[in-house]
């Protein structure tokens, strides 16, 4: 069933990507009791079952409230998830409603795929495609695609696309280093570029994302007030 090959490919990703895997039948019973990331892309994939192919109203949300509670990873039913997703300790990961995830992606703790604000229409979170890897506290906002195979490093803020076997590092994300179709790789410097552009590029990305830490507050507000009452 194809269920089970996503299962078993969601599996082979944690053998493969993590280096802390024990192996044999110990590494097994890590897996399905410790590993939060494969607990929450597995749970995931039922409720996105029921949000978008059943248009079961409510419940996968409020299951999905669950799944955030428990494994500190927030994954909304309505985004899409590919085979051989790994997600790496994960505390704090958010994945937005309209956010496509492709096959063998990493990501690791503490990463966003959300939006700005900005969007209008139905598309209004990250496509990251096959094989890319994001790293601990990497915010990527908007309708905006991440490569196949790029790499995104740690605590970077992406707000343009990034294409395929590229390396982004850096707030704003920038270019430092792209691989060809050939193979051959090239390093790009942030050294050259006048002083008072790449202040600019850095203060709009801090108000990007100062004006989504205010939509997840006024969330947050709205949702105690609700609770209150």
């Amino acid at each position: 069933m194809k269920i089970l090959e996503t299962i078993k490919a969601d599996y082979r990703a944690v053998v493969k990507n993590d280096p802390a895997f024990p192996g044999g039948i110990r590494g097994i019973l890590e897996v399905i009791l410790c590993y939060p990331g494969f607990h929450a892309v597995l749970a995931h994939r039922l409720l996105h079952f029921l949000h978008a192919r059943l248009k079961v109203p409510v419940l996968p949300r409020f299951l999905a409230q669950i799944v955030r509670w428990w494994t500190g990873i927030e994954i909304h039913p309505g985004a899409r998830v590919g085979k051989g997703v790994f997600i790496d300790h994960g505390m704090g990961v958010v994945v937005g409603e309209t956010a496509v995830i492709g096959d063998n992606v990493t990501i690791y703790q503490g990463v966003t795929l959300g939006a700005t604000g900005n969007e209008r229409g139905s598309k209004r979170h990250p496509t990251v495609e096959e094989g890319a890897f994001i790293g601990s506290g990497a915010k990527i906002l908007g309708d905006i695609t991440i490569g196949a195979h790029a790499r995104v490093g740690a605590g970077s803020v992406v707000l343009k696309d990034v294409p395929a076997n590229a390396t982004v590092v850096g707030v704003p994300a920038r270019i430092v280093r792209l691989k060809d179709e050939s193979g051959n790789v090239s390093s790009k410097k942030a050294e050259g570029r006048p002083a008072h552009e790449e202040l600019k590029e850095r203060m709009e990305a801090m108000e990007e994302e100062i004006k989504y830490l205010r939509q997840k507050l006024s969330q947050m507000e709205r949702k105690h007030y609700v609770e209150a009452i």
